[in-house]
């Protein structure tokens, strides 16, 4: 359920255009997603639907993120800046926010710089490409062989594993057994199509009720 007690439309200065510019964040991440522009109507729209609906001014006319692509944005919550003429939109990202199909349209850093690695993620992409891209040898291309149901089996076992490991409280066994737990977690995410991003998302709901 979205929440909306923060921003006040009537306080809100629209620039001679009639627009505002929008910042949109993962509410999972805080990662920033891309900008865009509102006018009144977008914002009323997407207020009312709780998806991000967006002005766009190339084309001049509305903007429902997501109605062609499928990568709708769910709004968790909306701000507006001390000036009132900007807003942030806390939002549950479907699929990528960028057109490329990057995640982020925030996705070319400046210089030498290079974005933290996630492992999760990393590990994430690496078993997807396995199984799309199937190498001879490949355990992971195993396991999508053998199916779903395979995928589970292994998952249980290995969390067995974690919980024998955590009785005989040995550490080295118990990070070796969580590694290996993890990534036949990671099998069943790609094989189910549920993404890190979604469970972050589900843990930073619960997160805000406790």
């Amino acid at each position: 359920m979205y929440n909306m007690c923060n921003l006040n439309v009537s306080e809100l200065k629209f620039d001679e255009r009639g627009l505002l510019p929008a910042i949109t964040q993962d509410a999972a991440t805080l990662r920033v997603l891309m900008l865009a522009y509102m006018n009144r109507e977008a914002l009323e729209r997407t207020l009312s639907g709780g998806k991000m609906c967006y002005f766009s001014r190339s084309r001049k006319q509305l903007w429902l993120k997501g109605e062609t692509s499928g990568h709708f944005q769910y709004v968790e919550t909306a701000y507006y800046d001390c000036d009132a003429d900007a807003l942030l939109f806390l939002v549950r990202q479907e699929g990528a926010a960028c057109h490329t199909g990057e995640f982020s349209c925030f996705h070319r850093p400046s210089g030498a710089y290079e974005p933290p690695f996630d492992i999760l993620d990393g590990l994430y992409k690496i078993i997807t490409d396995r199984r799309d891209n199937p190498v001879s040898g490949s355990y992971t291309n195993y396991l999508f062989a053998k199916g779903l149901d395979k995928i589970l089996k292994k998952v249980g076992e290995e969390a067995a594993e974690v919980i024998i490991a955590g009785k005989n409280l040995d550490k080295a066994e118990i990070t070796a057994e969580t590694a290996d737990l993890i990534y036949h977690l990671n099998a069943a995410l790609v094989a189910a199509g549920v993404r890190w991003d979604d469970v972050r998302a589900e843990l930073s709901r619960r997160h805000e009720k406790k």
